[in-house]
């Protein structure tokens, strides 16, 4: 009565707190959860430390779902830095929600499962919108688009590209976003939507960084550095703090170099196209 689930990571092309679309990419970062069957209450430890009410919470609703009466214990390990932008919280309920039902051998379609660690971090305030399009983007690889109120998938697409991330040292909790700053910028957001519809992807979320850098009071500088390089699409991922850039050629270099320079860490990565899985 043991399971293991496997998401991603992802970045921001749209940001979802201004109009509830949105618009997310997998990430090559890694979280693993690990969900044991025993006791009769449900206990989670994670790696490093951290809140553990998500995962607790997405492994009751699964258990909830399918009338198991059992306790659990879920362990969970990470590639993805907490609190920074890079869909932590909805990587973490995914591969717990995947872990859970590997354990108790049941299985349910791809957006059901998004849907019940999109319900456990509205449940326990982890995201403002519930991050449809981030869990999507975690769950199903490729670039999504997403209709957050509805909980509706409008698009995805496998597309290839070298990820950068600039990642400071700080921490910025979904929790503490300034919500009316972003819906400040609702009109422009909803422009940079449309570019993400056509396909226009580094556009998309080139727009939406400046956006969100103005409204959420984060530095635009990494932004400007990174389009000095010849990198088309970067963006403030989430609401920070960190940022990510879908980078080709030369440029790759070159913002590493450039980034490298900054406080903090920087990851070189890739677009995840695959979906999240199970074993064990």
């Amino acid at each position: 009565m043991r399971g293991h689930g496997i998401a991603f990571g992802a970045g921001t092309v749209i940001n979802a707190i201004a109009t509830y679309k949105g618009s997310a990419f997998g990430i090559g970062l890694k979280t693993e959860a690990e969900v044991t069957l025993e006791g009769d209450s449900i206990r989670g430890e994670i790696e490093g430390g951290g809140d553990t009410r998500l995962v607790e919470r997405a492994c009751g609703l699964v258990l909830e779902k399918f009338g198991v009466g059992s306790g659990a214990r879920i362990r969970t390990t990470s590639e993805v830095p907490q609190a920074s932008g890079l869909k932590s919280s909805s990587a973490a309920a995914n591969a717990t929600v995947l872990a859970t039902l590997r354990a108790i051998g049941r299985d349910v379609e791809p957006l059901e499962m998004v849907r019940l660690g999109v319900r456990a971090a509205l449940d326990t305030g982890v995201s403002i919108t519930g991050a449809f399009d981030d869990a999507c983007a975690s769950m199903l690889g490729g670039v999504v688009l997403t209709d957050n109120r509805k909980n509706e998938l409008l698009k995805r697409e496998a597309i290839e590209s070298v990820v950068i991330v600039y990642a400071p040292d700080r921490k910025a909790y979904s929790s503490g976003t300034n919500v009316g700053r972003s819906r400040a910028v609702a009109p422009w957001v909803d422009m940079a939507f449309e570019l993400a519809m056509r396909g226009e992807y580094k556009k998309a979320m080139t727009l939406n960084g400046f956006l969100y850098t103005a409204a959420l009071g984060f530095s635009p500088e990494p932004m400007l550095a990174a389009l000095e390089s010849g990198v088309v699409g970067v963006s403030l991922s989430g609401t920070g703090p960190s940022y990510t850039a879908l980078v080709e050629g030369e440029s790759i270099d070159k913002l590493r170099a450039i980034w490298s320079s900054y406080p903090g860490r920087v990851i070189v990565t890739k677009i995840n196209n695959a979906e999240a899985y199970t074993f064990g």
